[in-house]
């Protein structure tokens, strides 16, 4: 539960527009003020995200970036990068290792941010593969030979610090949100295609959070899975 201060660049990996918000949004925006260098990058932009027939997935995938890109402004993100994979369909396939493992490499965090893909009974297939696509990643950009090609210009292997592992049922790290429980909320009312309503899904995070910080002791916070290398 103890604060990493020199580990100042983050990377947050998620399959969709708004993960981020529902599993980690307020230490990202603890962390931004506290002057870390967070980046985006997120595997789909969600075009599958509705059951409006008349709403086309190039639309909405276009509004669901909007939202996202909105939202990561608020909380003091740096960058958000969009891999467009086709969203419902994301696999864990050696291109997207491939992909993530350069993305890594060229922005060089210390820490990355994902979804756990061993959380018991975690239904949704772009949850999975994007966890396990990343770890994978984070494993390939420290390995000289692995992608190889990659490693021109001033391009070196990267060995990530740590990982963080948000949405598990194994915590064993928690980040005290308090100060910034509301901040939280509000970014995650930018996905407006997504939240419903409003005033019920405040609620619903203002529990979740709380029971998060019970066994910590913390008013409010969010739990993780952690990894150092």
């Amino acid at each position: 539960m103890s604060e990493t201060p020199d580990l100042d660049r983050v990377m947050v990996i998620a399959a969709h527009p708004d993960d981020p918000e529902f599993g980690c949004a307020g230490t990202i925006v603890k962390w931004a003020q506290a002057g870390k260098h967070i980046t985006y990058v997120l595997l789909t932009s969600g075009d599958k995200g509705s059951h409006d027939p008349d709403l086309r997935p190039g639309r909405l995938a276009a509004r669901r970036e909007g939202e996202q890109r909105a939202a990561a402004a608020d909380l003091g993100v740096k960058e958000v990068i969009f891999l467009r994979r086709p969203d419902g369909l994301l696999e864990n396939t050696l291109e997207l290792r491939r992909e993530l493992c350069n993305v890594i490499r060229q922005h060089r965090p210390h820490i990355v941010i994902t979804i756990d893909p061993w959380r018991p009974y975690q239904l949704h297939p772009d949850h999975r593969a994007a966890g396990q696509a990343a770890l994978d990643a984070v494993w390939a950009a420290r390995e000289w030979y692995i992608f190889p090609e990659q490693l021109v210009e001033g391009v070196d292997a990267w060995r990530v610090k740590e990982a963080y592992l948000f949405w598990t049922e194994s915590p064993d790290y928690w980040e005290d949100i308090s100060c910034c429980l509301e901040e939280r909320i509000a970014a995650l009312m930018r996905h407006a295609s997504q939240v419903g309503d409003p005033e019920k899904l405040a609620e619903r995070i203002r529990e979740r959070v709380q029971e998060a910080g019970v066994k910590p002791g913390y008013p409010a916070a969010e739990a993780f899975k952690r990894f150092q290398f």
